[in-house]
């Protein structure tokens, strides 16, 4: 039985409990076949001193939505995902409302998995770009 788009966010959502995700407030948004989309509020919790979304904040929301896009493509039951190299490229500040991180794959490998993350204001104005490279290990039984 196929889970409906509803079912496959809530999913997503609850299994961010307890996680950097649910401190940084991510929550997943979006997907498709060869995408993941993820928006976290831009508010004093993520700032850097100066008042604007901090560097390390939108590396973790852009790591977050890359290895979840990654996990959700492989099976769960014999394999997991870990990030293994980030890069971000910051372009623009951002002082208030939500930023969202659009995951999708530019090379999806049996191993390993690259990833290209856009992240974007609420008026699609880009913020920064983000390139994930992740790894499928196997489960030990």
């Amino acid at each position: 039985m196929k889970l409906s788009r509803e079912a496959v966010l809530k999913q997503a959502n609850e299994a961010c409990k307890n996680t950097l995700m649910e401190t940084l407030e991510i929550e997943v948004v979006d997907f498709g076949d060869d995408f993941l989309v993820a928006r976290m509020p831009v508010t004093s919790k993520v700032h850097q001193p100066d008042g604007v979304l901090h560097g390390g904040a939108t590396a973790a929301l852009a790591e977050s939505v890359g290895s979840f896009a990654s996990h959700i493509f492989i099976d769960t039951e014999t394999f997991f995902v870990r990030g293994i190299e980030i890069s971000a490229n910051h372009l623009k500040s951002i002082r208030s409302g939500f930023v969202y991180a659009k995951a999708t794959f530019l090379h999806k490998g049996r191993t390993t998995q690259l990833l290209d993350i856009k992240v974007t204001d609420e008026d699609n104005n880009l913020i920064s770009i983000c390139k994930l490279s992740t790894i499928a290990l196997p489960k030990t039984k």
